[in-house]
């Protein structure tokens, strides 16, 4: 991979192909490998760009004392900078679906088209009112999780608690991609996943009402209800907004039905092309 230095840490990076400059921004505690399915489907057509958002993967800690989605979007800005890069077509998956609603709401005539796998307005799965948010914190319990159990433990009692709730296996249907995930989430220090769910918890999502940009948002049929109504809510809201729900996935659809996810993504491109 290659690397941006910002002011308090280094950002990994990699690019693929030649043509159109298509950038995938990975999900919470995971990491650009994510992408696979997709920079083998793509790189033949376009510049493909994937990211280690800071705090994962190779990227790794910085140091940053907190973070949150527009601190990742900073970082994303500067990227596009250094590579050159103008009206980029912007895909995200779940905290990754942030930054780029987040890139979206910043810069509304700067991206050619968004793609948001698993989209999400507010993370952990409870709506609240910014200014409540405060008061209800869910980091103190995080914090003492993750010193009794570490990041993978922290995860894992994230999804059952997720799954007794809503009966659904969330995070995937396939249990050697969740085996995958919640390995790599292992590989995240605990100070890491903390600041990585604070700005989860912390995000005040843009309205992105009347947004001209091409979108579209694909979620899987195992997702959960609360994330589905929030992909509806993105999809409705901008001007040109189109949602699809693929069966046998779970919140990792680009993962769970790579091939069904990638013609889905083919037909949206084509029709940027074509317009």
């Amino acid at each position: 991979m290659a690397a941006l230095e910002v002011d308090d840490g280094t950002i990994n990076y990699e690019t693929t192909g030649d043509g159109r400059p298509l950038v995938f921004v990975h999900g919470g505690w995971l990491d650009a490998t994510t992408w696979e399915p997709q920079v083998e489907r793509f790189a033949d057509e376009y510049q493909v760009v994937t990211l280690d958002v800071r705090g994962h993967g190779n990227t790794g800690a910085t140091d940053a004392d907190q973070y949150s989605i527009e601190l990742f979007t900073d970082d994303l800005e500067a990227l596009f900078s250094h590579l050159e890069i103008e009206r980029p077509i912007c895909c995200g998956l779940s905290l990754g679906s942030m930054v780029v609603q987040e890139y979206l709401d910043r810069h509304p005539d700067r991206t050619a088209g968004a793609i948001l796998g698993g989209a999400v307005r507010s993370m952990p799965p409870v709506e609240l009112p910014t200014g409540l948010k405060p008061f209800w914190s869910p980091l103190p319990a995080v914090s003492a999780s993750l010193s009794m159990t570490g990041s993978a433990g922290t995860f894992q009692s994230m999804l059952q608690s997720i799954q007794a709730t809503t009966g659904q296996r969330w995070l995937s249907v396939d249990s050697a991609i969740r085996a995958e995930a919640i390995d790599t989430v292992g590989d995240i220090p605990s100070a890491e996943y903390r600041k990585i769910f604070g700005a989860l918890y912390r995000y005040d999502p843009p309205e992105l009402t009347g947004l001209e940009t091409p979108t579209l948002v694909v979620h899987g049929d195992q997702e959960v209800p609360l994330v589905k109504r929030q992909s509806a809510q993105i999809a409705s809201a901008v001007a040109d907004g189109t949602r699809v729900e693929l069966a046998d996935s779970g919140h990792l659809v680009n993962q769970d039905r790579p091939r069904a996810f990638n013609a889905t993504a083919t037909n949206f491109l084509d029709s940027l092309s074509a317009a």
